[in-house]
């Protein structure tokens, strides 16, 4: 039996070729049943988001190619285009692969947190279509595992690497409690979107969204509870204003100094807090000169940014150590499934024998014979049963000099466990 993992994502594959092998929620229990009607196939799970997607089956020896040409036929994908864009892992390497990808060490954001509920909805889809098996089931738990440990025992998620969030955290050193602040934002493009929602997750007391053009301005507003403002109107309401991002993509600045130091003055002093995270700037730089205002640019982002990088790179190297600690158990596991045990063939051969001679025992007592002598006779036929072949083996070996396999007779009956150590 082999364990396979095979798929591609956003560092090999462009996303018009990501789109077309994606499988949504609702299309992958159909697909996991496909799947394991092949021949040879075991057992599956299917990784599927924005950036992968990823198959991870067990196979019969010598089936290893199976699962990548269902996925040609399932995604309908000719003349074999999309494997040059695929990875394939085996055993030990499909392992590292899992572990790697739960942890964020294979995401665009390099330890991003939300890769490990992916694959949890991937593990829970697999197991609701009946496609997990004892490997699978415990190739998946072992990863919800070291992810967590991974989390937990390095920093490798704990500093911020998005300029959106770096932007709101910022944001809250100057403000504490963001329940009390009112936050600007200017623009409407996908930067502003992704503060919007952290700030909203920070319960801010009122969004304001500003933009050229106002229907923009009015979905993005509607989307997180917002109110909705054309740029026109910015002099009216800067005021309200405790913070304010700005990202658009606007030539000129959108805001002056002139602007912003009347709306100080009309907040009475009250300190404002600015991210200007456009190129070329929204904010005219002379803002900074300002008393009570501070403001901050991308590049300031950038500098926080590369620190808290450098920090999970070297979070990075501790997880990947951690990793191949967790595969080499793993694949411990995986090799013992494998490996044929006779210790299973004694105890079912002692079971046997048991039964056998206690079912006598018992014929004996039914014919009269005193207890006291069923018992002799169940002792002692029981031990002469359970010895007869070690015995005859082990004389064998004596008379032919094997002392390799007297001496593993040795280890293997000491009654104490101590005859390693004697030695």
């Amino acid at each position: 039996m082999a364990l396979v993992a095979l798929g591609l994502n956003h560092q090999t594959a462009p996303v018009a070729l990501r789109e077309r092998v994606a499988f949504p929620a609702d299309a992958t229990t159909p697909a996991l049943a496909g799947l394991m009607a092949e021949p040879g196939v075991r057992e599956a799970a299917i990784l599927s988001t924005c950036n992968r997607t990823e198959l991870y089956c067990t196979v019969d020896d010598g089936a290893e190619s199976v699962p990548a040409a269902w996925l040609h036929r399932d995604r309908d994908l000719t003349n074999n285009r999309v494997d040059e864009f695929l990875y394939r892992h085996h055993d030990a390497d499909a392992v590292r692969h899992l572990f790697r990808v739960a942890t964020g060490l294979e995401s665009m954001v390099l330890g991003e947190p939300q890769i490990l509920g992916q694959v949890k909805d991937a593990y829970a889809l697999a197991r609701d279509a009946h496609s997990l098996k004892a490997p699978l089931e415990r190739l998946f738990q072992n990863t919800f595992s070291v992810a967590k440990r991974v989390r937990s025992d390095t920093r490798i998620g704990a500093s911020t690497v998005s300029v959106a969030f770096t932007a709101v955290r910022l944001a809250e050193r100057v403000f504490t409690d963001l329940r009390g602040a009112c936050v600007m934002l200017i623009g409407a493009g996908e930067t502003v979107e992704l503060a919007a929602r952290h700030l909203t997750e920070a319960n801010v007391r009122r969004l304001i969204v500003a933009n050229r053009t106002l229907e923009n301005a009015q979905t993005l507003a509607t989307r997180f509870g917002g109110y909705a403002i054309a740029l026109a109107d910015l002099d009216k309401h800067l005021p309200e204003a405790d913070i304010v991002i700005s990202s658009t993509a606007s030539r000129e600045p959108v805001l002056s100094r002139a602007q912003v130091a009347s709306a100080i003055a009309a907040r009475r002093r009250r300190p404002m807090f600015l991210v200007d995270i456009a190129v070329p700037r929204d904010i005219e730089p002379s803002v900074s000169e300002l008393e009570d205002v501070y403001l901050y640019t991308i590049d300031d982002l950038r500098q926080v940014i590369d620190e808290n990088m450098r920090s999970r790179r070297e979070a990075a190297r501790e997880a990947e150590a951690m990793i191949e600690l967790s595969v080499e158990h793993f694949m411990g596991w995986w090799r013992s499934i494998g490996v044929h045990n006779p210790a299973i063939d004694l105890r079912r051969l002692a079971e046997v024998s048991r039964d056998d001679t206690l079912a006598k025992a018992r014929s004996l007592l039914a014919r009269g014979r005193s207890p006291e002598e069923a018992l002799a006779f169940l002792a002692n036929t029981l031990t002469n049963k359970l010895l007869h072949a070690p015995s005859a083996n082990l004389r064998s070996a004596a008379l032919r000099g094997d002392a390799e396999l007297l001496r593993a007779a040795e280890r293997l009956f000491d009654p104490n466990g101590d005859s390693e150590r004697e030695r």
